[in-house]
């Protein structure tokens, strides 16, 4: 398993940062992998249903999430699969005085004969993590209360 996990803190609310967050569309305005992420089904909450389309190493692939907790303004959990990959995103959100810190924790475990890419592929993977990380400070920054 590849696992991803950053921290940014922004001068807004959790209530706001989980708000933004919790409508995975927003993937594509902070996740640089991300080509297009789609509402399939539901209304934000538990069970609601997503399609994202990212590119990864040259290629685009696509993986359907699915929010398997949502606890708002702590914590939000989505699920994505595909054939070759199982992912899953962690999203905490905790106040400290005038800010918000808020964990993205990313997990990767690949199926079937992916798995043994996975020591070749790791770099790639950390690399994304940074570049997300930096896209979430900007997108977050701008919802500074």
């Amino acid at each position: 398993m590849i696992v991803i996990e950053r921290e940014v803190a922004v001068a807004t609310t959790p209530e706001r940062a989980f708000d933004y967050l919790a409508d995975f569309r927003t993937t594509q305005e902070w996740d640089p992998g991300t080509v297009r992420t789609v509402l399939v089904a539901g209304a934000g909450g538990e069970g609601t249903t997503y399609r994202n389309t990212s590119r990864f190493n040259g290629r685009e692939t696509e993986l359907t999430y699915v929010v398997e907790e949502y606890a708002r303004p702590d914590r939000i959990v989505l699920r994505g699969e595909n054939r070759t990959i199982v992912a899953r995103d962690t999203m905490t959100f905790r106040s400290e005085a005038h800010i918000t810190r808020v964990t993205y924790r990313a997990e990767f475990q690949l199926k079937g004969l992916a798995r043994l890419a996975e020591p070749f592929l790791r770099r790639s993977f950390e690399h994304l993590g940074e570049e997300a990380e930096e896209g979430l400070r900007n997108a977050l920054g701008k919802l500074a209360a």
